[in-house]
């Protein structure tokens, strides 16, 4: 049997054992044995007995005496300043709400989004192309930014993980708004250090338990949300080629994909990105920013 820490064991205490049997601390501890002094024989005494050593003489009365200081007059360097052992700590400006980004009066006209901090929520069906597009925006921006996955985030939960193709419970809504406010929460704290952020959501705009109300609160009124709708036969499609639970029947996708259209007169920006491929769309992506940015969606 191994033990969770790095050494064995002492072995266990028995009855009639105290704990010096079968252990001995020189066996730890190897040196020079030394016992009881065996006594002398009167013959063998030495006739003067063995004088105690000398104590140590004193040091040095110039030892001390006190380093010689500057001649009066001479130059003194300055004391260095007292520097805060802040070794291994980082401070960190604490994640608040996401306000709505803020455009210089220089770039009124025309903002760019490549180069502002952002947080963006990027919505569609399965198979819309969310986390493609949202994967290659981030790698492609000048400026530092995260993606955060709703789903990756809602499968973190390994044992007892509410799959919502098996049915939406209240096990499964509970893990998708523990997954959402996980994601805000992270969103924020980002975005407080200067990194930009896009998460990405399958968001219904006729069901509020998933709808954008959850996303204001817990990112902020700053979030920018962004509809990627592309035809039905391209969902199927693509659907098709997922694998494991992401996977949905056609009859789930179609049904998801009639919901989505709802986000229709909305007043949330719309990308079909049925003829478009991932750099092409994260292109038109940045496009529909620079506009939101500009006059933000009223959600």
């Amino acid at each position: 049997m191994q033990h969770p820490v790095g050494s064995p064991l002492p072995p266990p205490h028995q009855p009639g054992h105290g704990p010096a049997a079968g252990w001995s601390p020189a066996a730890h501890h190897p040196g020079p044995q030394q016992g009881p002094a065996a006594p002398v024989p009167p013959h063998q005494a030495p006739e003067h007995p063995p004088r105690a050593p000398a104590p140590a003489a004193p040091p040095q009365a110039a030892a001390r005496r006190p380093a010689p200081g500057p001649a009066p007059g001479a130059h003194q360097p300055p004391p260095a300043p007292h520097v805060p052992d802040t070794t291994g700590h980082v401070r960190l400006p604490p994640g608040a709400p996401v306000a709505v980004p803020s455009v210089p009066p220089a770039m009124a006209a025309a903002p760019d989004a490549t180069t502002t901090t952002l947080a963006v929520l990027l919505i569609g069906p399965a198979g819309a192309g969310k986390t493609s597009v949202a994967k290659y925006w981030a790698d492609h921006r000048r400026v530092p930014t995260a993606h955060i996955s709703l789903d990756d985030v809602r499968e973190w939960v390994r044992s007892g993980f509410a799959d919502p193709q098996t049915g939406w419970n209240e096990h499964s809504e509970a893990q998708y708004r523990l997954a959402r406010r996980t994601c805000g929460f992270s969103a924020r704290n980002f975005l407080a250090n200067g990194i930009s952020c896009i998460l990405d959501d399958a968001v219904f705009p006729d069901r509020p338990v998933v709808g954008l109300g959850g996303w204001k609160r817990h990112v902020g009124p700053g979030l920018l949300p962004v509809v990627l709708l592309p035809g039905l036969d391209v969902v199927l499609e693509r659907n098709a080629e997922r694998s494991g639970n992401r996977r949905l029947t056609d009859e789930e996708v179609a049904r998801i994909h009639g919901r989505m259209a709802g986000w229709y007169g909305s007043g949330l920006p719309i990308i079909d990105n049925s003829q478009l491929d991932v750099p092409e769309t994260a292109q038109l992506l940045n496009e529909v920013l620079s506009r939101s940015i500009a006059s933000p969606p009223t959600w």
